[in-house]
């Protein structure tokens, strides 16, 4: 099969959504003029080490948020968030906090994750979450399409749940984290392997 995007797939289900996977999920919290959210994002990754970097990406909007969605929109106002990792047992609290509540709407209350405040950033995170990272924006950028824009941010504080970690690394054999595939399907990392590169 072959098929141009700009001409349909033909297909009952868009099969674009299913082929870049498994994603990381970045759950992200945010604080507002209007209050605190948490919401997941499966377009999401680190992108540099050194200073450490993530993103996120925003493909949809809400009539609400002028064009965007709750996170970005709270981001464009305080220039910070945090990423919380999901782990296979909050997968449950990660899908409540995922619905289309009004702007205003706390889901760390309607999900029932834990709140914890941040050290380096006026920010709520997931106080029980395997790792969180407290982010500084650096910046926005909209990409082609309605509603898409990517977040970028420094990394200026790191939380490590104890438990994860084993021998001096942070071992995610702990937690199972949940990552993305396409459509609703989801994914848990239960089998974990090492390769050397050549040379090593």
């Amino acid at each position: 099969m072959f098929y141009r995007p700009e001409d349909g797939h033909g297909l009952p289900f868009n099969p674009f959504n299913a082929i870049v996977a498994p994603r990381p999920i970045g759950w992200i919290g945010t604080r507002g003029k209007l209050g605190d959210n948490l919401a997941p994002y499966s377009f999401f990754n680190a992108v540099a080490y050194v200073p450490p970097q993530v993103m996120f990406a925003s493909t949809s909007a809400k009539d609400d948020r002028d064009g965007t969605k709750d996170s970005v929109a709270q981001i464009r106002e305080s220039g910070v968030f945090s990423v919380n990792v999901v782990e296979s047992a909050a997968r449950d609290v990660m899908n409540a906090s995922s619905g289309a509540h009004p702007a205003g709407q706390d889901e760390f209350e309607v999900s029932g994750a834990r709140k914890a405040e941040c050290e380096t950033i006026d920010c709520p995170r997931v106080g029980d979450a395997p790792a969180s990272l407290e982010c500084r924006l650096t910046q926005i950028v909209q990409l082609p399409g309605e509603a898409n824009f990517v977040v970028f941010g420094e990394v200026t504080g790191v939380h490590i749940r104890e438990d994860c970690l084993v021998d001096g690394r942070f071992d995610v054999t702990t937690f199972r984290p949940l990552s993305r595939l396409g459509y609703r399907d989801y994914a848990v990392v239960e089998n974990v392997f090492t390769l050397a590169r050549p040379g090593e």
